[in-house]
């Protein structure tokens, strides 16, 4: 093998290396926070979807059987069967859900029927878990995603 380019070869000196760090790490100063505030954006839209689907759920299940579920009931009717009043007489065997999610920060969606702003409330308190809040905190009810 000929090594007539052995000779011409040379490394990166400390202070090329050095730049480009400092470049790197400014790119990373400027990136990193749009993507963290597009993290918590992000979990707000896939709260809305989720309460959205619940809605759908809850909706079928009022047309088999002619009511919501109670707030004693709660969001597991839609998954399995519920006891109690009112009775479920056209429950669907398959269910109206396969799970009831959690939002996105953990918690679990808050269900009221009869709701204040329509015929239930559902409810993410937020990032904080927490009833009121704004910004990240901030509750998200069905009804404003709805509209």
């Amino acid at each position: 093998m000929n090594n007539e380019f052995a000779g011409n070869q040379r490394g990166f000196t400390l202070i090329e290396i050095m730049v480009v760090m400092v470049i790197l790490g400014l790119l990373v100063a400027i990136v990193a926070p749009n993507i963290m505030g597009r993290s918590e954006q992000a979990k707000v839209t896939v709260a809305k979807t989720q309460m959205s689907n619940i809605a759908n759920s809850l909706d079928l299940y009022r047309l088999d059987n002619s009511h919501y579920p109670s707030t004693q009931q709660g969001l597991e009717a839609l998954v399995a069967k519920p006891s109690g009043s009112p009775e479920p007489k056209n429950w669907n065997p398959d269910g109206y859900m396969k799970n009831v999610p959690e939002d996105p920060w953990g918690n679990p969606y808050q269900y009221i029927s009869p709701g204040v702003e329509g015929p239930y409330d559902l409810l993410s308190y937020g990032a904080d878990g927490q009833e009121g809040g704004d910004g990240n905190n901030a509750d998200i009810s069905v009804w404003d995603v709805q509209d």
